[in-house]
């Protein structure tokens, strides 16, 4: 009771407007003078909660990121995709959804990906004859995938908070990942062959389908750098962060050709600012999460979760139905950084394993970037293909059924997250 009463207060500050880490801070703070006298040592919270070598993937992969968005390589990315799905049912829409697979496994960011495929795929799929609503939410519903297929920042996060493996954090979220794109792809198959006119062109023949894979080849080999470096135990995740980032340099100027010192500057400046943020956040977080510790929150939730007999189920459903209801109204790194410090002992108690919930935990915060009021996805759509937001929000609906679908299936089959982890080299 004590937890809810405090969140909902945190919730109704964030409501003025306040940024989340100063309400973070501020109500951290506030908490601590009311219940301590003082606010003690938040200084060395805030600098040890920061100072970790695991945050430096943060900002590398965000530079890896902004320098291949940059480089304008989607282009490429969404020829290729259209070339080999055009002769399906929907394979403007199907390309639309590869294309979205394949640039998460290079953003690691949702909003990027729905910003920078959105604004190619979506005149593409209305051209084609989509209804404008069905194109705005596929391709919202597409971005989400950047949290969830690697690199993902938010899972760094949860990684840190948790003290939980990146690496293997990164690795859980590839079959999953693949399967909620299979699950939007088959979606777009089925109702544009039993519903939608949509435009189908000839099947791609093997030489044009080899120069458009030919072309992408370089933006392809991204993914397999980090992800297979980390899978075969060369790199740790700050490591490969830093070699996906000279890759990227290397693509853009040497092979495309795009970027200067201009645009490698730029890049720099967005990926700090990024950082920046999400830093503040978390300082702010370590002081909440120190106040909530003091006030031993998470005792009495280990307390209650040992008294009442949940269960495994009956917790991941309690805390996931929390964290929907959560994702209405906060940002999906508030949410990782205000929960996790709070449940991580009754996880432990119930012996659930911190890489399945942290990808549980990911596919919900799919959720909150499509589900409104404060739906990223659904904002950045709607700036993009400037449409009514209810129309975004309208073809965004069966794309929150998919998910939630999703999110059962892991929960049902942990080892749909477990196994690919288990199968790491150390």
């Amino acid at each position: 009771m004590t937890f809810a009463l405090i969140l909902a207060g945190l919730v109704l500050l964030l409501f003025t407007g306040l940024p989340v880490y100063a309400g973070l801070m501020l109500y951290g703070g506030a908490l601590l003078v009311v219940t301590q006298g003082e606010l003690g040592s938040v200084s060395e919270v805030m600098y040890g909660e920061l100072n970790r070598y695991l945050l430096v993937a943060i900002p590398l992969f965000a530079f890896m990121a902004h320098v291949m968005i940059r480089s304008r390589i989607v282009d490429d990315l969404y020829s290729t995709a259209y070339t080999l799905t055009r002769h399906l049912p929907g394979g403007v829409g199907i390309a639309t959804v590869l294309a979205c697979t394949l640039f998460a496994a290079i953003s690691g960011s949702s909003v990027a990906t729905a910003l920078t495929i959105g604004s190619v795929a979506i005149p593409q799929m209305i051209r084609f004859g989509y209804e404008p609503r069905a194109a705005y939410g596929l391709v919202a519903a597409g971005g989400t995938l950047g949290i969830l297929i690697p690199p993902s920042g938010p899972m760094v996060l949860y990684g840190v908070v948790s003290d939980t493996s990146i690496g293997a954090l990164f690795m859980a979220g590839v079959v999953p990942g693949l399967v909620m794109a299979a699950m939007f792809a088959l979606w777009t198959m089925g109702t544009s062959a039993l519903g939608r006119r949509v435009r189908r062109e000839p099947r791609a023949s093997l030489p044009e389908a080899r120069g458009s894979l030919r072309k992408s080849v370089w933006a392809l080999s991204l993914p397999v750098l980090v992800l297979g470096g980390m899978y075969a135990g060369v790199f740790t995740a700050t490591e490969a962060a830093a070699a996906g980032a000279v890759l990227a340099l290397a693509v853009g100027i040497v092979v495309y050709r795009t970027i200067g010192v201009r645009e490698v500057w730029g890049s720099a400046l967005d990926a700090s600012r990024t950082s920046a943020m999400l830093f503040m956040i978390l300082a702010g977080a370590s002081v909440f999460g120190f106040v909530l510790t003091k006030l031993r929150i998470p005792h009495q939730i280990v307390q209650l979760v040992v008294a009442s007999e949940i269960g495994q189920l009956g917790f991941l459903l309690a805390i996931m139905a929390l964290i929907f209801v959560l994702g209405m109204f906060l940002e999906t790194i508030a949410i990782i950084l205000i929960t996790t410090p709070v449940i991580l002992p009754a996880m432990a108690h119930l012996g659930i394993n911190p890489i399945w919930y942290g990808v549980l935990l990911t596919i919900n915060l799919e959720l909150a970037l499509i589900t409104p009021p404060v739906g990223m996805n659904l904002f950045t759509i709607k700036a993009v293909a400037r449409a009514p937001i209810g129309q975004v929000i309208l073809g965004s609906l069966p794309y929150v059924v998919l998910i939630t679908l999703c999110l059962g299936l892991v929960m049902a089959i942990p080892q749909l997250a477990l196994w690919l982890p288990g199968t790491m080299l150390k």
